[in-house]
C-alpha cells in the first residue's frame, strides 16, 4: 500500500472570522467580534468608520486549509474591512486551500471590502468563493487583487490556479455573478488576448444609490494609472473594474487611486 502524501497528514488549519458592526452615536464600533483558527481581527482606530484589519498568525494558506469569513455592517454603519499583509497561499500537496467569505451591508450603511493582496505562490491551489447581500439604500465597494508569483525572486512564470466565485444581491435580486477559472496561470497570462504578461489582476464592484456617478472620475483615474491596462463600466446599477499589470506595485498604485475616488479617503494604512 502507497504511503498518504505528506500533506495529508499534517493538520490543517480550520479559521472562522466572524464581524458585527454597529453604529455609536457619531461613530462605529465593533460591536460582536469572533476569531479563531489563528486568524485575528485588530482594530486600529475607530471614528466616523470602523476599521477592522485582519491578522493571518500562520502566515499564509497551505493545501487543506479553510476560511470561513463573515463581515456585516448594521443600520447606518460604516465599516472597513482590510488585512494586514498579502495573504500567501503556499504549493498544494493534494487538497486546495479553500476561503468562504459573506459580506451583509444593512439598510443606509456603508461596507468597504479592501483586503491587500492574494499571493500565489507556484503549485498554489485556490478555491474562493464570496457572497454578499446589500440593501437598496446601503453601499458595497470591493477591493479584490491577486498577484502569480514572487516576482523579486525570479518567479516569473508559475503554475497555480485560482477558481473563484462571486455572486453579489442587492435587495435580495442578484446584481453581480461571475465565475472565474485560472489554471497554469503563468502559462495563460502570458496569452496575448487574456493577460499579455500580465502578473497581477484585480476586480472592483460598487453596488450603491451612486454608482452611476462614479464612473467617469474612476475611469479618469485609471487612465492615469502608469503600467495598468483598465477599464470600467456600469450594468445595472452596479460599477465594476478590472485591471491588470506585469507589476503589483503598480496594480496597487491604482487601486489606491481608485479608493480614493469611490470612498473620498485615503486607503488603508496597511496599503502604504
Amino acid at each position: 500500500m502507497n504511503a498518504p502524501p505528506v500533506s495529508a497528514l499534517l493538520p490543517r488549519v480550520r479559521a472562522e472570522l466572524r464581524l458585527e458592526a454597529a453604529r455609536a452615536g457619531a461613530r462605529t464600533e465593533a460591536a460582536r467580534a469572533y476569531d479563531s483558527g489563528g486568524w485575528r481581527w485588530r482594530f486600529p482606530r475607530s471614528g466616523d468608520i470602523c476599521e477592522a484589519v485582519i491578522v493571518n498568525t500562520g502566515g499564509g494558506m497551505a493545501g487543506g486549509d479553510f476560511a470561513s469569513v463573515a463581515v456585516t455592517a448594521g443600520p447606518q454603519a460604516a465599516l472597513l474591512a482590510t488585512s494586514q499583509s498579502a495573504e500567501k497561499i503556499y504549493r498544494s500537496g493534494g487538497a486546495p486551500c479553500r476561503v468562504r467569505l459573506k459580506l451583509t451591508a444593512a439598510p443606509g450603511s456603508r461596507l468597504i471590502w479592501a483586503p491587500q493582496e492574494t499571493l500565489l505562490f507556484e503549485g498554489a491551489r485556490l478555491i474562493r468563493r464570496l457572497e454578499a447581500d446589500v440593501d437598496e439604500t446601503a453601499s458595497l465597494t470591493i477591493f479584490e487583487a491577486a498577484a502569480f508569483g514572487r516576482l523579486a525572486h525570479g518567479e516569473t512564470r508559475i503554475d497555480a490556479s485560482l477558481h473563484d466565485v462571486w455572486r453579489l444581491r442587492r435587495g435580495g435580486r442578484l446584481a453581480f455573478a461571475e465565475a472565474l477559472a485560472l489554471d497554469d496561470a503563468g502559462a495563460t497570462l502570458d496569452r496575448p488576448a487574456v493577460g499579455a504578461g500580465s502578473r497581477a489582476l484585480a476586480t472592483l464592484v460598487r453596488i450603491a444609490p451612486d454608482a452611476a456617478a462614479r464612473l467617469d472620475p474612476l475611469r479618469a483615474a485609471l487612465e492615469a494609472a502608469a503600467g495598468v491596462e483598465a477599464g470600467a463600466s456600469v450594468v445595472d446599477g452596479v460599477l465594476v473594474a478590472r485591471l491588470m499589470s506585469a507589476s503589483p506595485q503598480r496594480l496597487r498604485a491604482a487601486l489606491a487611486a481608485a479608493f480614493v475616488v469611490l470612498e473620498g479617503r485615503a486607503p488603508p494604512r496597511v496599503w502604504l
